[in-house]
Formats: C-alpha cells, structure tokens, sequence
C-alpha cells in the first residue's frame, strides 16, 4: 500500500552530519533571556515583529505539537525528544533572484536584508542555471553568501540555483553550507541544466536526464561531498511542461530515506503580478497566464495554467494532482515564496554598464528615481511565506523539516501560527508523518490556529473565515504514472472562524479508522471561492479561478498545510 514512507518521515538518516548543530544557540532575537536593550537596531525589529506576530516567547517555544509529552511520539521524536519544548517554525523561501540572475537587480545582502526585515529566518539564493551561471556565476556569488552569512547571523543563507529541469519546468536545488557547495552546485549545473545541455523539450532522454541529475546530488552526499541536498519543482502547472509522471519520476529518483525532491511550489511567486494597472502589472498571479505549447502535457486542462486563490492548479484541486501523490502514501510536500526578481514599487535600478555575459552579473542597483508599480514580486517573506518545523536553528534543521514535510504555507500572514495533530491510541503524529495504530483505532485530529497578530504589509489585519479539513485515502500507487486525480479525496469538514485574536483550536473525529488515509487543512478569508474542480461534494467552497488582469492577492488570502497520515494496521 505504499506505506513505506513512516520510516522515512522521522529518522532523518543522517544525524551524524549535523549532531553539533542541532544545538546551536538561538538568535538573539528570539531569545527571551536577552533583554531588548542589548540587541542591535536589527535584532530591535526582528524582535518587535516576532511579538506582533505573537511568535515569540511561550508562543514560540511551545508552539509545536511535540510539547511535553515528545515521549508518545511515533518515530518522530526520536531525533527531537530531547528538545522537550519542541520544534522552532521557522519562515523561509527558497525561491530568490540576485544580480547573478539574467533577468534580476539585487545584491545578495539586500534580498537577505529585507527577508530579515519581513521575518525570514532562512533563505535560499537561487539564480537562474544558464551557461553564464555554469561557466562563472556560481563561484562568484559564493562570496556575497558569506558576506550575508556573516552579516546576518540570525538569517540561515543556503546557495542554490534555479534548475531548469530537463524536459520540464524549473526547480529550486540547494545544498547544506560546505567547503564543496560551490563546486557540487558548479559540476550539476554543467552536466544536468536543461538550458546548459539543450535539454529542454519534453523527450525520454531529457526525462531521463532529469531523473540523472538528482542521483548526482544524492551521490554526492554518499560520498560525503555535501551534507545534504534538495530540490522543489517550482511554478509546476505554470506551462503544462511537469507532467505527473515526471513529477512521480523525479520524487522516486533516489533512495526514500534520503531523497533528494520533495516537493513543490503549492503557491507560485510574482503574486503581485495580479494586481490591476494602472497600479500594477494587471497580469496574472504568479505571470500564470500561459497556454498549452508544443512541450506541454495533453491530459492537463486549460484551466490548469491559471492559479487558484493565488495557488498553482496541482495544489488547490481538491482531489487533483498533488491527492493523487498523496494517496500513493508517498511523501511530497508544498512550499510558496517569492520568486523575487523586481520587487513591486520598489525605486532601484540596475546599475549602468557592465556586461552581464562577461562578468556573470549586473552592476549594483541605484536609484532609479521613481516608484515603480509594473514590477510583479514582493520581497521574502512580504507576501508569501513557508514555515518549517525545525529542531534548531541550524542549517541541517532546515533540511530536516523540509525533508520531512513539517511545513505549512500562508499569503499576506493570514495567521502567525498552526499546529496540528492527529492522536489516537496514545500516540500521536504532526505535519509530514503517520499515525501509526491498530485497525479499529479512534483517531482526532486537532489544529490550534494562531490568528493574524498584526497588521500585515499592506497594513491591515488579516482576518481568518474559514478553515476546510482535507481527507484522502491510501490507495497505493498506481498503475498510470500520470495519474492527476484521486477520487476519495474531498472536504469532510468545515470551521467559522468567529475570532479575529488569539488561537482557535479545531478538533475533528476521524472516528475508528479501519484504512489508510491522510488529512491536511486549508484556511481562508473567506472573500472570494468558488465550487471546487471535482463539485460541490468534494470541495463545496475552494479558492476561485484568479482573474487574470485583476487579481489583488492582498484581497484572497490563504494557507495551505501538509498532510499527516493515518496508518492503520
């Protein structure tokens, strides 16, 4: 039945990379013992937007489902129990452009300088994989990660690249901070970049590279060149171009306790691209407004290259393409960031002269003495934000939670905190893991909601309407590697949200669970949706197609959570 993965979710593998990490002192900004007035002017900020948000202190330290009682866990406390206040979530985005990028603006220290503003505790510096970005790119922006590194220490800075996957779409890989994270990044992009190796079209043997690529990154880390490695499919439906069997090829390339994909973007960036002229781009969500090429999937419909409530199609189709991977009971996860290249009415420029081709970057920016509003990005952690378990600060943390699928998504902090569990006989499991428990056994699920504690950047209070219990059966994996559909998934459960402070706690009874299956949670404002892909009996009120044109993501905020399973034996 495609159990398998609840071994996988929680051991991690590889502790003995990183046991001296796990450790590592909290930033000061998130430390309570350190009194306000021995914090620099950035750590000050950092600190008042923890607080706004009510995310700091008791909120933070116990805001995970492992609490005190991590010693009833299923596997996963095994590398957790002895943090007995739990996980760290941290925020992050893994999708960030810099000068190094043909088509951006920024200095690496200004990307990692506003994502701190915007409460970004980790990011991923991601500049588009390109002959250039081969040839000298990669080496040279190793230094300006340093610099960031060093002058951020509250902000984990990891060096990636944006993969054009043979045959498909784009995809973040990064890796774990080492003395070879330049010349690993350098040799993958030069042997397995769809754009390097004129690998594009959607052919067996650019698939085949493709599936190659990531069994370099995974050998890698067997060889001890590298701590660790992952890669998440970025704007999948954006083009038609990730059919599902690659999808599935990519997440089954390398061996399961270590696997190199894991996911994929649940919300696309260039969020602001939505927003109507003359005060923005009036293009689409995400620049989701595509149509089928020669290269595209045939069995994806045309509605497919839209977003959903500012979400890719793969994700917000109840009982679509991202169920149908779940109901294999195989891990894949959903990320959203920024896709930052040219910030939304930002007033920098790129710097005059220079040579992109020859010095594998543009000037620095300056002013360009205007507010722009054609520009279709916000900063990370402005608008999108992914927000990951960890059991510490620490790079290998990070990973770890990514790996192991502890990961919820909001837009326009629709709220500051969720935590989910589903219990039954004793034991209990978070986002990404299984409930492992005998057949016939009562399960609950129960999610506390942290309600928006703060204006957010467009400066008003979010305010939560609603939030939809998920539930999908286990059926195994399937026969059609292109499988985009899973029938039994469906919304079982709906909550009115009638707070707008503090934490609202949802408990749903899954009753006696005889089969395998998974829940995940999806909340929204409530001010626009629309009958779901599948009909009302599956999804009776999902996100509505965006308009593209008009499309203000600050007006349909949503959040997205990965699943837990529920395994039966």
């Amino acid at each position: 039945m495609g159990h398998g993965h609840g071994h996988h979710h929680h051991g991690h593998g590889h502790d003995h990379h990183h046991g001296h990490e796990t450790t590592a002192p909290l930033p000061a900004a998130l430390d309570t013992s350190v009194p306000d007035e021995a914090l620099t002017p950035d750590q000050q900020s950092r600190r008042s937007l923890l607080r706004r948000a009510g995310l700091l202190g008791a909120g933070l330290a116990t805001g995970s489902v492992l609490g005190q009682t991590a010693g009833a866990a299923p596997a996963a406390a095994a590398t957790n129990g002895r943090r007995t206040k739990g996980f760290l979530w941290l925020a992050g985005d893994h999708h960030i452009h810099t000068q190094y990028s043909s088509d951006g603006k920024y200095r690496v220290v200004d990307q990692v300088r506003q994502g701190a503003k915007h409460g970004m505790d980790w990011l991923v510096i991601t500049d588009h994989g390109s002959t250039t970005h081969a040839r000298i790119g990669v080496e040279k922006v190793n230094p300006d990660i340093k610099a960031a590194r060093a002058a951020h220490e509250d902000t984990l800075v990891f060096q990636g690249l944006e993969w054009n996957i043979p045959a498909a779409e784009h995809g973040t890989v990064f890796v774990h901070p080492g003395s070879n994270e330049v010349s690993v990044l350098k040799q993958f992009e030069t042997d397995y970049d769809g754009s390097v190796k004129g690998a594009s079209d959607s052919t067996p043997a650019n698939e085949a590279l493709a599936v190659a690529g990531l069994a370099f990154l995974g050998e890698q880390i067997k060889r001890r060149m590298i701590k660790d490695a992952l890669m998440l499919a970025n704007h999948p439906a954006r083009r038609g171009v990730d059919s599902p069997h690659e999808i599935r090829a990519w997440r089954d390339a390398t061996d399961p306790a270590h696997q190199i994909a894991v996911g994929f973007e649940g919300a696309p960036g260039h969020q602001a691209a939505g927003l109507p002229q003359p005060l923005g781009m009036g293009r689409a969500r995400g620049i989701y407004d595509n149509n089928p090429g020669a290269n595209s999937f045939p069995g994806y419909p045309l509605e497919s290259y839209r977003t959903w409530g500012g979400f890719d199609w793969m994700t917000a189709t109840v009982g679509g393409l991202w169920d149908s991977l779940l109901a294999e009971g195989k891990p894949w996860w959903i990320t959203a960031n920024s896709d930052s290249h040219q910030v939304y009415a930002d007033t920098a420029v790129r710097g005059p002269g220079g040579d992109f081709n020859a010095n594998g970057r543009y000037e620095d920016p300056v002013y360009g003495g205007r507010i722009d509003v054609t520009q279709g990005d916000y900063w990370p952690g402005q608008y999108s934000r992914t927000h990951v378990g960890a059991d510490g600060f620490s790079y290998a943390a990070v990973m770890d939670g990514i790996r192991a699928g502890r990961v919820w998504v909001d837009h326009g902090q629709l709220i500051s905190g969720l935590d989910v569990r589903v219990s039954g006989a004793g034991k209990w499991a978070t986002l990404g893991g299984a409930l492992h428990v005998k057949k016939g056994s009562r399960v609950t699920l129960t999610a506390d909601v942290a309600l928006a504690g703060g204006p957010n950047w467009a400066g008003f209070l979010p305010s939560l309407a609603r939030v939809d219990v998920i539930q999908g059966d286990v059926t195994g994996p399937v026969a059609d590697q292109d499988t985009f559909t899973a029938p039994t998934a469906r919304v079982v459960k709906s909550y009115e949200v009638n707070q707008t402070a503090g934490t609202v706690r949802l408990t749903y009874d899954l009753g006696r669970v005889d089969r395998p299956l998974y829940v995940r949670l999806r909340g929204t404002d409530g001010n626009r949706s629309a009958v779901g892909a599948m009909g009302a009996a599956v999804d009776p009120a999902g996100p509505a197609l965006d308009v593209v044109g008009d499309a203000d993501p600050w007006l349909d905020l949503w959040f997205y959570s990965n699943p837990v399973w529920v395994l039966p034996s």
